[in-house]
């Protein structure tokens, strides 16, 4: 792809997103940025929320891992249907009758202060490692895209990158988030659209023709009952239940947008709505893995052979990884208008990821850390949660660079998981506040949230070699029993 055309398209698209900010953040003050004054079309939200949930990993590795693991990741998706129902009718109501900015405010109503705090914390560092792990890998793309040939550096790269962020953020925050997110929501589900339908272009396939070499395909099996492997279905659909009700239900990121809406009922509404466009998106996407190694495939463009060391082998004998695939056809070979799209939807996935990750760090960090809810001055609080926000663009742009420096995918993977076993915790704490009646020691708290994620990990690490049970995202409801054990043994009547 040209890169003078791909950095004309990626200017235009961030003026887009300035003009939205600009829109949106004419007399905003704190409340405007945390909650959007609790004024948000529901409907805007549910679709919103997609560009946030599938984020650029998921917008590059979705269809790539369906070589691998077929449609099996489907499994999970269906779980969430669960999880989607837990958080509208279970936890969405107990965020309104409480009235909260941040959720974790509930866990200091329950059991007290450390709890509060363990609970933001958590999330913090969830998120700041999540949000920089997906930065990071989109600056890969456009510093290979465009910031090579203009010779930009990628620390450059990066630092331009959460500068433009932060532009379009720290005014009116999570009501510029509601509304950016509506648009990359937009871009990147077009950009799926379109690249299915120049496969079906350049196959000479028309609509039901994609659609039967879909269904015909086994890349497109969904169901593995085998219990052993880490894909079998019980282990995905109970992850899946889990993952939505933790990853969203008690992610201050996702609940910050549910919680801009008007009233409760609209915002049940919105989560169940949400649900829906979210497993379409997921079909979409799988879709467009299956007919990527398809046209690949039969284009001999691609082999794959998924043996250790490469999954896909090209013509010159070089691998690809699976997650590779996509941007390897998509700008080589299915012309210019797939890399367009291509670029835009990548862009588009990220960062619809990362500005809420901002926005609700900002927010996490004032409101449960600096309590802002307790103070009265409104231009101290807004010349603080602009030195806040600026700070955490600032810590993202540490850790990217770190990642950067450790140029070592395994291990940066591996800081990623060990992030996602903060999650545990919070599953534990918010099943035993709302179904367990005995008191807790707010003292010993920290300590349950601590411990929970290593011996959840220690687990997972022996389970191959001590029973030959693999673990996926199930060890998250582990960690979250671990939690619940740890906090009914400090309990009391």
């Amino acid at each position: 792809m040209n890169p003078t055309l791909a950095l004309g398209l990626i200017l235009g698209y961030f003026a887009l997103l300035v003009l939205i900010s600009w829109l949106t953040g004419r007399r905003a003050n704190s409340q405007t940025f945390f909650t959007a004054n609790r004024n948000s079309p529901w409907y805007v939200v549910a679709f919103g929320m997609i560009g946030a949930s599938l984020s650029g990993v998921t917008f590059i590795s979705v269809p790539g891992a369906v070589g691998t693991g077929a449609w099996s990741y489907f499994q999970v998706v269906l779980g969430y249907l669960v999880g989607y129902a837990v958080i509208a009718f279970i936890l969405m109501p107990l965020y309104y009758r409480l009235n909260l900015t941040s959720i974790y405010g509930y866990l200091g109503q329950r059991y007290g202060d450390r709890a509060y705090r363990s609970g933001s914390v958590l999330f913090i560092i969830s998120r700041i490692v999540g949000a920089s792990l997906r930065l990071y890998l989109v600056g890969l793309v456009l510093q290979i895209a465009v910031a090579d040939h203009f010779g930009i550096p990628f620390p450059l790269t990066v630092l331009i990158s959460i500068g433009l962020i932060y532009l379009y953020t720290f005014r009116a925050g999570i009501k510029t988030v509601v509304w950016t997110d509506t648009l990359q929501t937009a871009a990147m589900l077009t950009g799926a659209v379109i690249t299915v339908w120049l496969i079906g272009q350049e196959m000479g396939w028309s609509f039901g023709d994609l659609w039967a070499s879909v269904q015909q395909s086994s890349y497109s099996d969904i169901f593995v009952w085998d219990w052993k492997p880490d894909n079998n279905f019980f282990k995905q659909f109970m992850s899946g239940a889990a993952i939505a009700t933790v990853m969203t239900g008690l992610d201050q990121d996702m609940m910050q947008k549910n919680l801009t809406i008007r009233t409760l009922g609209e915002a049940q509404r919105n989560v169940l709505l949400f649900s829906v466009i979210l497993i379409i998106a997921n079909l979409l996407f799988l879709s467009l893995g299956t007919l990527l190694y398809l046209y690949g495939s039969e284009s001999g463009l691609i082999d794959p052979v998924f043996v250790e060391g490469c999954a896909i082998r090209l013509p010159d004998g070089s691998c690809l990884a699976t997650d590779e695939l996509f941007p390897y056809l998509a700008l080589n070979h299915l012309g210019p208008l797939a890399a367009i799209v291509f670029l835009v939807g990548v862009i588009a996935a990220a960062y619809s990821s990362a500005d809420s990750a901002l926005t609700a760090l900002t927010t996490s960090f004032c409101v449960d850390i600096l309590r802002f809810e307790e103070k009265e001055d409104e231009s101290w609080k807004r010349r603080t949660r602009y030195l806040v926000h600026v700070a955490f663009a600032g810590v993202l742009l540490l850790v990217i660079l770190a990642f950067a420096a450790l140029n070592d995918r395994a291990v940066i993977n591996a800081v990623f998981t060990a992030a996602g076993y903060t999650y545990g915790p919070l599953l534990g704490l918010y099943a035993f506040g709302l179904y367990v009646k005995r008191k807790v020691s707010d003292r010993f708290i920290p300590l349950v949230c601590l411990l929970s994620p290593i011996v959840s990990y220690v687990i997972a690490y022996f389970s191959p070699q001590l029973t030959g049970y693999e673990f996926g995202f199930e060890i998250l409801i582990v960690n979250g029993l671990l939690t619940f054990l740890g906090l009914w043994l400090l309990s009391e009547e």
